[in-house]
């Protein structure tokens, strides 16, 4: 097992404590293999617990709230501690929501061009939540300051909340505030009707209102407006001339400066310059610089040199013109990174960087010898040639259209735990990296096995790359055919790596939609599942979570069951990839085939019992299917009560089981259908008052938000057990709702 899996006592290889399970009423941790060496040390020593704070000779100070000095003091301290507290036993709160400062409020109002839609949205923001959408430099954030304050009389008392802030369970904390900016949300709290609802209510009864800013992403409006039936209103800036002269005015009050100013400027120059595609942020450049340019006016000849936004069209050619000339390369690097400092310092770092480029910086290398100009015996004295490691030899821009591609708009992606942006390059031509790929796979005999090699050696801290690398490689099966089509698979899932025992899954999965080598793939499958290897059968487990798997869930449980021996020492790695793939199962529609199957599981003996409870309280995590079972009372619901009350009964799965739980009650709270599910199982559950229940409801009624579904059932069935009442019991009461234990 390689030493990035094994640590002692360090992350499970799906990234989560190997003796805890996931915390706290978030949704839980995307599980992700220990593949990582240093990337998230520091991150994961504060999530961790105590024994991993420090590593080597690194020392780290857990101290949540904290103020900490680690240098000398003189004189008075003042510390203060403004982050929120913890609840009783829980983790300290995190700010996700601030004051804006006046300062910003006032800069937005000064010179605010007002556009064709914003008494729309004034009307759309009577109804408590207003959505605009625009892209950015359109004045969305100007705009929307100013939509809070014409709406709250003027009152500079705005707020903001962070992107990544969950609405369900947010509420207004502050008296005074009139209205609260959300800047941009990430998908990992998505929004449904019941909580729009909600947060209006809670602003109404505030007396405020929230603007929610976001990209103009048209799959995104159109989901807005179908599960939401909401009206975002798109944010189309003035035009620049219009934004030109409210900014203009406001910066230069005086009517007869303003002439005196324009009129210093060449004729034409302003409509030249006012083009429709500039945005507003760009139009405040151009007003900031000429209103800003002292007794003289603005300098004429200079005027187009200082605006930064036509600097974008001079950077390509300032490169160009430098290309041939190291020192002028390094001089310009160096002043972008050290602008403002004394020119002998830039001149110095400019040097420095220089010597550390190492040729680099040089377009071309010398007359004689290799890139480090040392002799060689075969070394061409016919003149210069181009430099390999030159790093301005090709840019993005001529890149792309040499192999017809383009660089698509930003797209949001979630990772594990957090959200990120990328630019995706796409091929212009659908499906031409595939035909491409084909081709000379097909036709050049050493090309293939270079790209093996090449695509086997992915890094570890790159395991987003693992499934793509495996489509490729799954199709490449097909491309070569024989008997030896899935060898290169066969030498991957033998890989001490966990990213290149994933790939190896996707390659199975993309290589099965062959049907010709779907027969091979699942005996290959069904061989591993009974080896002794761990690293085979842990690929096994990682192809069950992937297509192959979703389109064959029984094939797939039952290559997990035998996959499963386990969860000591390197059985672990298998454990977790199994659990992981049996989520991926049931989150990909199989819920009835997964859940029939873990219930068998658990009537049984051995490690296919362990695994289903171990399994259990992660699935809960995708409550749709479980509640409707309990609303129909259909043919699971029995089986769904009583591993829930076995999940609760075990110590080592209960905080797992109530964390989950108690994440149903908290989105149960505004909506009525998921509200009953959850009382229907609460009161199967009060009729069995062990000690697993017992802690569940204690935590409930314990439990810090607000508004939680079933709490009051809890409650009455504590005091009803407290008092010695014998609990309710019977078929009906089982499968028949709550309506018993209602107060």
């Amino acid at each position: 097992m390689s030493p990035e899996e094994r640590s002692s006592d360090a992350a499970e290889p799906d990234g989560e404590p190997r003796q805890e399970e996931p915390q706290g009423p978030a949704t839980p941790v995307e599980e992700t293999e220990g593949d990582y060496e240093d990337a998230d040390d520091f991150d994961e020593g504060f999530a961790g617990p105590a024994h991993r704070l420090s590593r080597g000779r690194r020392y780290l100070i857990y101290a949540p709230g904290g103020n900490i000095n680690a240098g000398s003091v003189h004189g008075d301290q003042r510390v203060e501690n403004t982050g929120g507290a913890a609840g009783p036993g829980g983790r300290p709160v995190e700010a996700h929501e601030g004051p804006l400062s006046a300062l910003e409020i006032l800069d937005a109002q000064a010179g605010f061009a007002e556009p064709d839609w914003f008494p729309a949205a004034l009307a759309e923001l009577d109804t408590g939540v207003l959505f605009v959408v625009g892209e950015p430099g359109t004045g969305r954030r100007t705009a929307a300051l100013n939509l809070l304050c014409r709406h709250t009389g003027g009152s500079l008392d705005l707020r903001a909340l962070d992107s990544d802030v969950d609405l369900s369970s947010w509420r207004p904390t502050h008296a005074g505030a009139r209205g609260y900016l959300v800047y941009g949300l990430l998908p990992n709290h998505p929004l449904g009707p019941a909580v729009i609802a909600n947060l209006r209510r809670l602003l109404s009864d505030a007396g405020a209102r929230m603007v929610i800013v976001l990209p103009d992403d048209p799959e995104l409006v159109r989901g807005l407006s179908r599960d939401l039936h909401v009206s975002p209103v798109r944010c189309e800036p003035p035009s620049p001339r219009a934004v030109f002269h409210a900014r203009f005015e406001a910066a230069v009050p005086s009517p007869a400066e303003r002439d005196r100013l324009l009129a210093r400027l060449e004729s034409g120059l302003l409509d030249e310059l006012l083009t429709p595609e500039l945005v507003p942020a760009q139009v405040a450049e151009l007003v900031a610089a000429v209103s800003g340019a002292g007794d003289g006016g603005p300098d004429i000849t200079g005027l187009r040199d200082r605006l930064s936004f036509l600097a974008e069209e001079e950077a390509p050619e300032l490169i160009k013109k430098l290309r041939n000339d190291p020192d002028g390369l390094a001089f310009l690097l160096a002043t972008c990174v050290f602008e403002g400092l004394d020119h002998r310092i830039v001149r110095e770092q400019a040097e420095r960087l220089l010597v550390l480029a190492n040729g680099r910086l040089d377009a071309v290398l010398p007359e004689r010898g290799d890139i480090d100009g040392s002799p060689g015996p075969s070394a061409r004295r016919d003149g210069p040639r181009p430099n390999p490691r030159f790093v301005f030899r090709r840019s993005l821009d001529d890149l792309l259209p040499m192999v017809r591609a383009r660089c698509a708009p930003k797209e949001l992606r979630t990772g594990t735990g957090y959200t990120y942006a990328v630019e995706p390059v796409r091929f212009t031509r659908h499906r031409q990296g595939e035909t491409v790929l084909r081709h000379v796979w097909r036709q050049y005999g050493q090309l293939p096995g270079l790209l093996t090699d090449w695509m086997d050696n992915i890094p570890g801290n790159q395991r987003d790359l693992a499934e793509p690398v495996g489509r490729v490689m799954g199709m490449a099966a097909g491309w070569g055919g024989g008997r030896r089509a899935l060898l290169h698979i066969r030498r991957l899932a033998d890989s001490e790596h966990a990213t290149s025992r994933t790939i190896a899954a996707y390659a199975l999965g993309m290589a099965a939609e062959d049907p010709i080598l779907a027969s091979e793939v699942k005996h290959h499958l069904n061989e591993w599942s009974r080896r002794t290897s761990w690293r085979r059968r842990s690929t096994v487990a990682y192809a069950c979570g992937t297509q192959f798997g979703a389109s064959r869930p029984d094939v797939a449980m039952r290559l997990l069951r035998r996959t499963y021996r386990g969860r000591e020492g390197d059985e672990y790695v298998v454990a977790a990839a199994v659990r992981r793939a049996v989520c991926e199962l049931f989150a990909a529609g199989s819920q009835p085939t997964v859940f029939r199957r873990l219930a068998g599981w658990a009537d049984g003996e051995g490690p296919e019992a362990d695994l289903s409870l171990w399994v259990f309280p992660h699935l809960l995590w995708e409550p749709s299917w479980f509640q409707e079972q309990l609303l129909s009372a259909g043919e699971c619901t029995e089986k769904i009560v009583a591993l829930v009350r076995q999940a609760l009964n075990d110590d080592d799965l209960f905080d797992a089981t109530r964390d989950s739980l108690i994440s149903w009650c908290r989105m149960a709270a505004w909506d009525e259908q998921p509200r009953t599910a959850v009382e229907t199982l609460l009161t199967a559950l009060a009729e069995e008052m062990r000690h697993g229940v017992l802690r569940l409801f204690v935590d409930m009624d314990r439990d810090d938000t607000p508004e939680l579904a079933g709490r009051a059932l809890a409650r009455h069935a504590l005091n009803a057990w407290r008092k010695g009442e014998p609990p309710r019991s019977g078929p009906t009461s089982v499968l028949g709702g709550p309506d018993a234990h209602r107060q």
